[in-house]
């Protein structure tokens, strides 16, 4: 039998992509650090997020039924973390970059990598965690292609370093 702490060591290894999760809507603006985001399929396309049952959020997200995956840059380390921030309220978690909204009317990052605007089409709860399967109703792209990694219990910046160029 695996037991958690055997489980989260072999998760460390598992390096994803850091995004900033957020919703909008009558129950409120609210958003948590996640890197448990994941493609489900591309017709339609969807995305699953894990979001852990105890947060103080959780219930805001289930009533909201929308939100935003904002995909961290490698500049966003201190966004990462105050979003992770139990002691920030919700105001001063959003109060330090540009928002805007896209169709849903979740707040998406400006500044993000990109932006998965969603509809909550499916709410699931496992163990600890809620799941999350969104539909995406709008992706907006950024310039810049500079991710933010979470690997080993650390952040690492990761970027396109050469232009791979296709033969054919």
């Amino acid at each position: 039998m695996i037991d958690s702490q055997q489980f989260r060591n072999g998760m460390a290894l598992l390096g994803g992509a850091v995004s900033v999760i957020t919703t909008d809507g009558e129950a409120g603006r609210f958003g948590f650090t996640a890197s448990a985001v994941c493609s489900v399929t591309d017709n339609p396309p969807t995305l699953l997020v894990c979001m852990n049952r105890s947060s103080y959020a959780n219930a805001h997200f289930k009533a909201n039924r929308v939100l935003c995956v904002n995909v961290l840059t490698g500049a966003h380390q201190g966004l990462s973390g105050d979003f992770a921030n139990r002691d920030m309220t919700s105001d001063e978690r959003f109060s330090s970059h540009g928002w805007s909204t896209l169709e849903t009317g979740a707040p998406a990052l400006d500044e993000a990598l990109v932006n998965f605007d969603c509809r909550i089409s499916d709410i699931h709860e496992i163990g600890s965690h809620t799941v999350f399967y969104c539909q995406i109703a709008d992706i907006r792209l950024s310039g810049t292609d500079h991710g933010l990694v979470y690997f080993n219990r650390a952040y690492h910046c990761l970027g396109q370093t050469q232009q791979h160029v296709a033969k054919g």
